[in-house]
């Protein structure tokens, strides 16, 4: 790579001249939606300490400075190639992958790459007022780092688009930029994009649930037998992380204020007369963001799902600690729900693929709830966060039309209609997160009154850094 290069890479891009000045004529595009859609308010007078990758090895990924966010140099980053690559999976395995993307494949590989590439700007887009409502410098910078990021995997994706499928992949460019999240015309491709964040329970709960799932699907692509995007996807997985540890910890840091406040306020006490956030309000925070990222895998039963696992397009989350990688005629015995009530039946393996991944999903999640419920724990809290039943709340798949309760039991349209704030985010609610986020918080060291400090600082740098700083 060539760091003077007017767009950083490690995919030799200079050497390509054509796709070179198709990338550069499609970067002041991007620059004009970056200002029109990005952070709001944060452009030109405040510099920013991010994470800037400028090569795929450990210390040129973690190449820490101050940036204007509009001057932020996103680049195009595959990890390196594995020697000798194999198919992994499906009808093809153990063949040698592709370069190229064979013709057969070209439809199904650019929906794959369009859909994935879509969340990416759509999230910054739900994010772009955040920064107006943020509790502290050091949450106003991860925000930042992570929209930049969300922007770099959407270069990552663009140059998938522009190197391997010609016109039609620089029309779908175009797209990714003209579609925007919750526009009634033009919407984003999936629904969760298409929901407000406008309060930081939300953003926390988000990049928990949702960018999990980013994990899930970047895995799953990263056994891709079209070895550019399986090499784009593991590198982008590298930046995934710190999504997800903003919003787990976040949530950590609102759980620890909140038993504290308990304690404040005799525990029997109510957490909002001192300004908190209660622990039903953080369950219903859960609920919803679980959910719609339970329907971001896809229904149940997928024949596009199947199609792709056999043509090697998409595998499995660690695909190598599968026993049988072809499946041909493997079964998965799963739940449907039929004349009011569950049954079990055997379907074939690979039209159970996104069911597949989603188990995977709901355990990583599990997980994550596990160590909240650490945090109850040892306040002395008896009260425990749970995720949801997976047929709560679903506007995908076999249970969309349907209505459940957390537990999993079926209501009625009425009883839906009657109860669904008990365990859903109500108009009252988001109005109450709004006022006590209604006053950010600017000076270093300061945290606002519902969230705790983190336990320590970016980079080494002291809690109080100056993390976001003002232009004299």
């Amino acid at each position: 790579m060539i760091s003077a290069e007017k767009i950083p890479n490690n995919v030799n891009l200079s050497s390509n001249k054509r796709l070179q000045r198709a990338l550069e004529h499609w970067q002041p595009k991007y620059i004009q939606w970056w200002r029109d859609m990005g952070p709001q308010g944060f452009q030109d007078h405040h510099q920013v300490y991010v994470r800037t990758a400028v090569s795929v090895d450990p210390e040129g990924w973690a190449h820490f400075e101050y940036v204007k966010l509009p001057e932020y140099r996103w680049g195009i980053f595959l990890a390196d190639p594995v020697h000798d690559r194999r198919i992994g999976f499906g009808d093809f395995f153990g063949q040698p992958v592709w370069q190229e993307v064979p013709g057969e494949f070209r439809n199904q590989l650019r929906r794959l790459i369009v859909t994935q590439g879509d969340t990416e700007p759509a999230s910054v887009e739900q994010q772009r007022l955040l920064g107006q409502r943020c509790p502290s410098l050091y949450d106003l910078r991860n925000l930042f780092q992570v929209n930049v990021e969300e922007g770099r995997h959407l270069w990552a994706m663009v140059y998938l688009l522009h190197s391997y499928f010609g016109r039609d992949g620089r029309d779908e460019a175009e797209e990714l930029l003209e579609r925007q999240s919750g526009n009634r015309d033009k919407p984003r491709i999936l629904q969760a994009f298409n929901e407000p964040i406008d309060n930081w329970l939300d953003f926390f709960m988000f990049t928990m649930f949702t960018d999990r799932d980013g994990k899930s699907q970047l895995m799953s692509l990263s056994e891709s037998s079209l070895d550019p995007l399986a090499r784009t996807t593991r590198f982008m997985l590298t930046e995934e992380a710190h999504h997800m540890f903003v919003g787990e910890t976040g949530v950590a840091r609102i759980l620890e204020r909140t038993c504290q406040l308990m304690k404040e306020a005799g525990y029997s006490g109510d957490v909002r007369k001192l300004g908190g956030i209660d622990l039903p309000m953080i369950q219903k925070h859960l609920n919803q963001w679980f959910s719609l990222s339970l329907d971001l895998h896809g229904s149940e039963v997928s024949s596009n799902a199947a199609s792709y696992f056999a043509n090697g397009l998409k595998g499995r989350a660690k695909e190598d600690t599968f026993g049988e990688h072809v499946v041909k005629d493997a079964v998965y015995n799963m739940e449907f729900f039929e004349g009011g009530k569950a049954v079990t039946k055997d379907i074939l393996m690979r039209n159970a693929m996104n069911e597949v991944l989603r188990d995977w999903y709901v355990g990583d999640c599990a997980a994550g709830v596990e160590r909240w419920n650490r945090i109850l724990e040892s306040y002395g809290f008896s009260e425990r966060l749970r995720l949801p039943d997976r047929k709560f709340n679903r506007g995908i798949g076999m249970y969309a039309g349907f209505h459940f309760d957390p537990n999993g039991v079926p209501l009625s349209d009425e009883m839906w209609e009657r109860r669904k704030y008990e365990w859903l985010p109500s108009a009252a609610d988001t109005e109450y997160l709004l006022s006590i986020m209604a006053t950010p918080v600017f000076e270093p060291g300061k945290f606002a009154n519902y969230i705790a400090p983190p336990r320590r600082g970016i980079n080494q740098q002291p809690i109080d850094f100056e993390y976001v700083r003002t232009e004299q």
